[in-house]
């Protein structure tokens, strides 16, 4: 990829600039307001340190936040990102720090969250002699970034940020890692203004739509009997949430969500008939393996939704919708691919498309729902025991916020609950791990989505195995003051792999056993508020309470130590051989 080539009009629009002298920390300052960053996440060091010397004079325009780990730095860029569908920007320096970054940099690349990394590096002259805290970051994080850079001078900053920026957020949306060695921050060059890059040789983000294979798919979907929709983070973010819904309704058209595409619709939408995947709902699992027409829509067919491939919807013809061409025959085999923009193939899509409702299609999922309310959603929301159930945590918060809230979970049976009932009104409100299912997301995930949608409620839930991995950042909290009401679900287990211990493994309970501190003492140490319950005539007064609050506050929940979540896809089986119990 030629991601350095500067095209003439480029290099016309610098010569018209006034020149003046600037350091390379200033540059990368300069390049970060032209982008319209606001909110930088990060954690200084020596490598980085003429950057962070130069945002001292930069605090009236842009904000940093100082984390407490470049873990939680990472993830509070991702959950920024996320919530505000920019790009999210973290700052780190080198060796540890930069190394901190790789897990959130692997979660933002296998969720297509869009991120501009920048990490100090040693001296140029001391590359490679192994210089206090020199890691070699570009090959580190090489198999998990869209694209990664060093930098040596500093007049090279504001062209390779540029490229940064476009890269991040263009195409399929990724993690950028940009490394700077510690004399190019230092260095003044001849500044002549930051351009704004639209164009990289060599680089097409949006595959060129081919009207055949748009044609092919309308005229499997018209002659349909029993099509059914997927579809995944790919509609939210490209902004196609209006088109998508234009498309379902036109046909008539049944959908289910990947976790990540969860709330691209609203929740009460009609047509909307759940969740995929291993703990998704039971008719959209099974039914799989009946429709006739499969409509996969930004989603990527990941083995969490497709159980066993050489069982998966054998029978139906497949159209596969996606950005990213290396998706399409990855891991399912495509009838017709349509290549491109989901915002714009839906609509030359839909126009092509019969007006019709397939009302008896639809109420096959219907019944089938009422089955799985029957056997798992009803207890589960209303349980009959005195022990209280993650499902009814959720049903009330969703009561209580009308819907309304940002809800970021970390990863563990409370996601899977959290992702199953929560309920959504508006696009951009779940906010979870996906791909890479990383505990310790939650905390530090919702602190940057309160960052990116400051107007809105946000809830992290998290169990009590992921909150202790990067609970650190109630500090964070304590320092800047971020509104994020926090609800830990506590069963005293690392939940989910119990689950599977219990089910796969008769019970032999392998480490799963953890004991948490005193959540309460330990918010009130951050100086939050906190609350811890076990009754559940407490339960509704509890979330108002947290809900109403205004700033921070803990609330931990007991629920029920060895429940489990059901439907589930068990690994190795079809999606069709999905147990409810």
């Amino acid at each position: 990829m030629e991601t350095l080539a500067i095209t003439k009009e480029e290099e016309s629009a610098k010569m018209a600039q006034p020149i003046t002298s600037i350091s390379g920390g200033q540059a990368v300052l300069e390049a970060l307001i032209a982008e319209d960053v606001t909110t930088i996440f990060g954690y200084p060091g020596g490598a980085i340190m003429p950057i962070y010397d130069a945002l001292y004079d930069y605090n009236d325009r842009l904000e940093h936040i100082l984390v407490r780990h470049e873990q939680g730095g990472i993830h509070a860029a991702q959950g920024y990102a996320r919530s505000s569908g920019k790009v999210g920007v973290v700052f780190a320096t080198s060796g540890p720090g930069a190394t901190n970054l790789v897990t959130g940099i692997a979660d933002a690349m296998i969720d297509s969250t869009p991120l501009v990394c920048i990490t100090g590096q040693v001296f140029a002259h001391l590359l490679g002699t192994d210089a206090f805290q020199e890691t070699d970051v570009v090959n580190i994080t090489t198999p998990v970034t869209k694209w990664n850079y060093q930098v040596t001078e500093a007049s090279e900053i504001p062209h390779v940020l540029a490229k940064a920026f476009y890269i991040a957020k263009t195409g399929r949306p990724g993690p950028v890692l940009i490394d700077i060695t510690k004399n190019a921050q230092i260095e003044k060059f001849d500044y002549t203004g930051y351009i704004p890059c639209n164009h990289i040789r060599s680089y097409r983000p949006k595959p060129k739509v081919r009207k055949e294979y748009v044609e092919q798919a309308a005229a499997l979907i018209n002659e349909a009997k029993k099509p059914f929709v997927l579809f995944g983070q790919g509609v939210v973010l490209g902004g196609a949430e209006k088109e998508f819904t234009n498309f379902i309704e036109k046909a008539g058209l049944p959908s289910a969500w990947t976790i990540l595409g969860e709330s691209a619709i609203p929740t009460a939408h009609p047509l909307n008939v759940g969740m995929l995947g291993m703990h998704g709902n039971y008719a959209p699992n099974v039914l799989t393996n009946d429709c006739d027409v499969l409509i996969a829509v930004g989603m990527r067919f990941d083995d969490r939704v497709t159980g066993r491939l050489d069982k998966y919807a054998k029978q139906a013809k497949i159209i596969h919708l996606d950005i990213d061409p290396a998706e399409i025959d990855k891991n399912v085999k495509t009838t017709v691919p349509v290549w491109g923009d989901c915002k714009e193939t839906l609509p030359m899509l839909t126009e092509l498309l019969d007006k019709k409702e397939h009302t008896e299609w639809l109420q096959h999922f219907r019944d089938l729902e009422k089955e799985e309310i029957k056997e798992v959603i009803h207890e589960e929301l209303n349980p009959t025991s005195e022990i209280m159930s993650m499902g009814e945590v959720v049903k009330i918060l969703n009561e209580l916020t009308n819907d309304d809230a940002i809800i970021v979970t970390d990863v563990g049976q409370h996601q899977m609950v959290a992702c199953r009932y929560a309920k959504f009104k508006n696009s951009r409100s779940n906010i979870t791990s996906g791909g890479l299912g990383t505990m310790g997301f939650g905390l530090p995930a919702a602190i940057g989505a309160k960052y990116g949608a400051p107007d809105r409620t946000v809830v992290a839930i998290a169990g009590d195995g992921g909150i202790q991995m990067t609970i650190q950042e109630l500090g964070t909290i304590m320092q800047f003051g971020a509104d994020v009401k926090i609800l830990i679900l506590n069963n005293n287990f690392l939940g989910m792999v119990r689950q599977w211990q219990q089910l796969f493994n008769d019970k032999r309970y392998s480490f799963v056993n953890i004991t948490s501190p005193d959540y309460v003492t330990v918010a009130n140490g951050y100086h939050i508020p906190a609350k811890k319950i076990d009754k559940r005539e407490d339960l509704k007064g509890a979330l108002k309470e947290m809900l109403d609050h205004k700033g921070a506050y803990l609330l931990e929940i007991m629920v029920g130590k060895e429940n489990n979540v059901f439907p589930m896809v068990p690994q190795g089986c079809s999606v069709s051989e999905i147990r409810l119990k």
